[in-house]
């Protein structure tokens, strides 16, 4: 079966700088992959590579067998590709009503849009309860339910979130990665960047952990949980 993300030996650079320096995965359909990585292993640079934001050096992404590193950003979400970024990037003078919205800017059916709206306050009741409050005024970890319920907007084949539980509160970060395991289960596809390693891994079916710019290890989610170097170097345990 074909892989709905393949990314090929891909290499992205800032100048002379090489952040990414060779990697390559796959993430099939219903998969939940995460990469695991210390600051500046390249996470953050190969999501916004696959999304459009970035273009290559060298290397192949295909995403549902189309080749896609010269595609242009808009096209990739257009594709079913959706990115929640790092930091989550939010409107924060429109309403939380009119962020949900521009996440839905490509769709035509306004039944569609306003079902999925009612999905995410379903998803996020905070949401829901203060749809005309202008987003800034959230808390992060509401910030965070927004970002990846708009994301949500476009019915994306695959997810991609980048650190959505960084910053936040021990119980809003259990209520973001329970929100995970929820998308996960009703078939979601994700591809998730996250500094919890721990529970990124108990997450995801593969797992990838990267070290400047490379892949030094991959497998499966369970399996990296229990590898004595994993748990060392990113679970902090002796």
């Amino acid at each position: 079966m074909m892989a709905l993300l393949e990314v090929r030996d891909l290499h992205v650079a800032y100048g002379k700088i090489e952040a990414v320096k060779g990697i390559s995965f796959e993430v099939e359909q219903g998969q939940v992959v995460t990469l695991i990585g210390t600051n500046g292993a390249g996470k953050t640079t190969t999501l916004r590579t696959i999304s459009g934001l970035l273009r290559p050096a060298a290397g192949r992404i295909m995403f549902d067998g189309k080749t896609i590193q010269n595609t242009p950003a808009h096209q990739i979400v257009s594709m079913g590709l959706a990115h929640s970024p790092e930091g989550r990037h939010i409107f924060p003078r429109m309403t939380i009503e009119e962020n949900l919205l521009l996440g839905a800017y490509l769709r035509k059916d306004a039944a569609g849009i306003a079902e999925d709206v009612s999905n995410a306050y379903s998803m996020f009741p905070i949401l829901g309860e203060r749809r005309s409050q202008a987003a800034g005024t959230l808390s992060g970890g509401e910030q965070q339910m927004l970002a990846m319920a708009r994301a949500l907007m476009c019915r994306p084949r695959l997810l991609m979130l980048d650190e959505p539980s960084m910053g936040l509160s021990p119980i809003m970060m259990k209520q973001i990665m329970d929100t995970i395991t929820q998308l996960k289960s009703s078939g979601t596809t994700i591809l998730l960047v996250e500094q919890n390693a721990q529970a990124a891994l108990s997450l995801a079916d593969q797992g990838h952990v990267l070290e400047v710019g490379r892949i030094a290890l991959s497998g499966r989610g369970a399996d990296l949980l229990h590898d004595e170097q994993v748990r060392k170097t990113y679970l902090g345990e002796e």
